[in-house]
């Protein structure tokens, strides 16, 4: 999707005014082979450093007046704790968006089947989980390129959207990366749920149902024992309050 100039995402889905954080825009994908399904992506310092000239929103979080919530997760970890978390989401008929790390998906690559199977999202958390904002402009491409590769040999797709590592925001230059890349933004969120720090169980359900809203972006994290054991008070609590857990895609368009 090329974004055609600065706005509040008002065209995605027709959601005018829907509270979905904004980036720049501005022309088109510089060449067809950018565009998702269109051949590989290009890697290396020649393809980082041509001209990019547009690039994808940064959702923070959907319309406030929605009762669904997006519930993401930095795809890496033990796959064990995965696959434990997996079992929780579905036994509830929830649906989340896992945002793989492609280091992971070398090394884990029947989880990619398994969240898909179950009605669940991949999208693009880079290769290696590095600073993205720090690195030189042929590195940053790299990283969103390879896991890219990644998906698309595991899925058929690169996967809907792109959420940068070691970051809540995306710089200007990643973002027109991710949209060279055919990314149709990059995922941000407006609660996190602090869990990475491993809080414990209670700390961290609690934090998230203090903060969710109608249309947020939850950040959680694969791979952490408190995260799976808070999923079903987070769940439970989300069912009481009528807020639906769905994927990115689906918070957009509901």
């Amino acid at each position: 999707m090329t974004i055609q100039r600065r706005t509040v995402l008002t065209g995605m889905a027709g959601l005018a005014g829907a509270g979905l954080c904004a980036a720049c825009g501005g022309g088109s994908r510089p060449d067809a082979d950018a565009s998702r399904g269109t051949g590989g992506p290009r890697t290396g310092a020649a393809a980082a450093a041509r001209p990019v000239r547009s690039r994808p929103e940064e959702i923070m979080h959907g319309a406030r007046d929605s009762r669904a919530v997006a519930l993401t997760f930095h795809g890496s970890g033990d796959p064990a704790l995965a696959q434990r978390l997996l079992r929780e989401v579905n036994a509830a008929g929830a649906h989340i968006t896992v945002m793989a790390v492609g280091q992971w998906l070398d090394e884990q690559p029947r989880m990619a089947r398994s969240f898909l199977d179950g009605g669940h999202e991949l999208g693009n958390h880079t290769q290696n989980h590095r600073d993205i904002d720090a690195m030189p402009a042929a590195d940053s491409y790299a990283e969103i390129a390879q896991c890219a590769e990644r998906l698309r040999k595991l899925t058929g797709t690169p996967g809907a959207w792109f959420r940068p590592s070691q970051a809540q925001h995306a710089s200007p230059r990643v973002r027109a990366q991710a949209a060279a890349l055919g990314y149709r933004g990059c995922l941000s969120y407006d609660v996190d749920s602090l869990d990475s720090t491993d809080p414990g169980a209670s700390a961290v359900s609690s934090k998230v149902l203090h903060d969710v809203r109608g249309g947020s972006v939850v950040s959680m994290h694969l791979g952490h024992a408190g995260t799976v054991e808070a999923l079903p008070a987070i769940l439970d609590g989300l069912r009481g309050r009528g807020l639906r857990p769905v994927t990115v895609s689906e918070l957009v368009k509901a």
